[in-house]
């Protein structure tokens, strides 16, 4: 009997003890698998809802300012679904209920006052509003720097955020008599001193302020 022959019986045997259940090459996926791939995608599909939620940033608590762009949806009304700037008294002007105050209010608030005068007109009115551009939080610097002008505050914005933003200083500039004038509640203005040599060598840190919107940058 040749080798190959002699060899034939052991390789069907181990061939169908490999195909019993219980032997891990022919095995069947255990029943907890389907579990983990259902958790899987579950957690895929929260991932996508998370950045869905966080990818526009919430407005629910920011007040409307002059020159802030609105987007204005009323549902299934293209005339009356528009974007807008604030004009600068603060009102904006809508067809069927004409001027209304926008300033001061939250884009919430806005929409419920819209809907409100709307449902004269309209029977369930459903509106929705987004700034589209904050506009009306902004600050200046003015003197002697590169690029004098007003600029978004966006976002929390630092003295020295202020300088770089407005390229620098220029030749003569008198770094140690710099100052923020700032509008208090009242209607006073308030002068803060801005020794830059001293905050580059972290002496006066506390006078890096945060700006608020309406502030002024002076560079004597």
């Amino acid at each position: 009997m040749r080798r190959e022959e002699s060899f034939l019986p052991w390789i069907m045997a181990l061939t169908c003890a490999l195909s019993l259940p219980g032997h891990g090459w022919a095995q069947a996926p255990p029943a907890h698998s389907s579990k983990g791939a259902g958790a899987a995608r579950s957690s895929v599909g929260s991932g996508v809802a998370m950045y869905r939620a966080n990818s526009v940033p919430s407005q629910d608590g920011y007040v409307i300012g002059p020159s802030d762009v609105l987007a204005i949806n009323v549902w299934k009304d293209a005339e009356l679904s528009r974007t807008m700037p604030v004009r600068p008294d603060g009102k904006i002007s809508l067809p069927l209920i004409g001027e209304i105050q926008a300033s001061g209010f939250t884009a919430a608030q806005l929409q419920e006052r819209i809907g409100k005068k709307l449902q004269v007109y309209i029977a369930h009115p459903e509106v929705n509003i987004i700034v589209q551009e904050i506009k009306s939080r902004s600050f200046n610097v003015v003197g002697k720097v590169a690029k004098p002008g007003s600029f978004d505050l966006a976002k929390p914005t630092t003295v020295l955020d202020a300088i770089a933003l407005a390229g620098g200083f220029q030749d003569f500039a008198k770094l140690t008599k710099i100052y923020v004038l700032r509008r208090m509640s009242d209607g006073s203005q308030k002068m803060l001193p801005f020794n830059y040599k001293r905050v580059i060598l972290g002496r006066a840190l506390d006078q890096n302020v945060e700006l608020q919107p309406g502030d002024t940058v002076v560079v004597p």
